[in-house]
């Protein structure tokens, strides 16, 4: 925590916007809420007052008031996580703070608990058909898909699908594409463990496909980082033939803790009369029977 850079710089867009953001912010809060003791000076203005928030936050009164005044000052992560906590801001309010501060913001944390969205987003998938589409946690178990992504992938809710990827026979059989997808797959696991060093479950995928699979293991060591975005997917079908797909991942503001993936067939391909031909009830038979051998 430092004093101004340049006390005299005229405000730039983003320090006007954090001078009213955290005003409006610091409006909002109560005395009470905030546990300073109730009485004293009349307020002319809900809310508490700038030196209340620097003696909350631990700060000095005129490093706030330059924070909140939009200045060019030098902020660490660990002092706007004590204004945010001060100023009772929620998860969203808190990335905003970082990113008008001019740092980068901490990564998003649902809002909602584990089962908000679920339901409207396996309607989500449900409306997809007949095309294939599933949900994903962070360590890329499928927590929902829909009757197509069941029988062209050989999913099942709860797999890990990127353990499948590497490890499932079946899978690699039926993966037409798989070289030249699985250093993106590789590198995507890579950026998602960047940003979540010390998280165990992540350690527990990467031991066990390091210990399972030597091609995880030569493509791991090559140090790639890829971020999610479209895949073309070729498979062969045991019952339709082969489908080609443009899969594309897509992160839920309100769930950031999942992934939904929707594929799309590919033009030209005849991928999506094929789709069409196993919503067929004895076409999906046959399929399923595939699926348990």
């Amino acid at each position: 925590m430092t004093g101004p850079a340049r006390t005299h710089t005229p405000k730039s867009d983003r320090g006007r916007e954090l001078s009213a953001f955290l005003r409006s912010r610091r409006a909002r809060v109560s005395p009470a809420e905030a546990g300073l003791p109730q009485g004293g000076p009349r307020r002319r203005t809900p809310g508490l007052r700038r030196e209340e928030v620097a003696v909350l936050a631990g700060v000095g009164a005129s490093w706030y008031q330059w924070l909140e005044q939009g200045r060019d000052i030098t902020v660490s992560p660990q002092v706007l996580d004590a204004v945010a906590r001060v100023l009772r801001m929620n998860g969203t309010e808190r990335r905003h703070l970082y990113i008008l501060s001019g740092l980068n913001p901490p990564l998003p944390e649902s809002e909602y608990d584990r089962d908000y969205l679920c339901d409207g987003m396996q309607r989500l998938i449900d409306s997809w058909l007949p095309y294939p589409a599933h949900i994903l946690d962070p360590y890329w178990n499928a927590v929902g898909l829909n009757e197509t992504a069941r029988l062209t992938m050989g999913i099942e809710e709860q797999d890990n699908c990127i353990l499948n990827f590497f490890c499932d026979d079946r899978y690699r059989a039926r993966a037409m594409s798989w070289e030249r997808n699985a250093p993106n797959v590789v590198g995507q696991l890579r950026a998602s463990l960047a940003e979540w060093p010390q998280d165990e479950g992540f350690q527990i995928l990467l031991d066990e496909l390091l210990n399972s699979s030597e091609e995880f293991r030569t493509l791991w060591a090559q140090g790639d980082v890829r971020r999610p975005g479209q895949l073309r997917k070729e498979l062969d079908h045991p019952v339709v033939g082969a489908l080609h797909f443009e899969s594309t991942t897509l992160q839920v503001p309100a769930r950031p803790d999942l992934k939904l993936v929707l594929h799309n067939p590919v033009p030209g391909t005849g991928t999506a009369e094929k789709l069409q031909r196993l919503s067929e009830p004895e076409v999906r038979r046959a399929t399923m029977r595939q699926v348990a051998g």
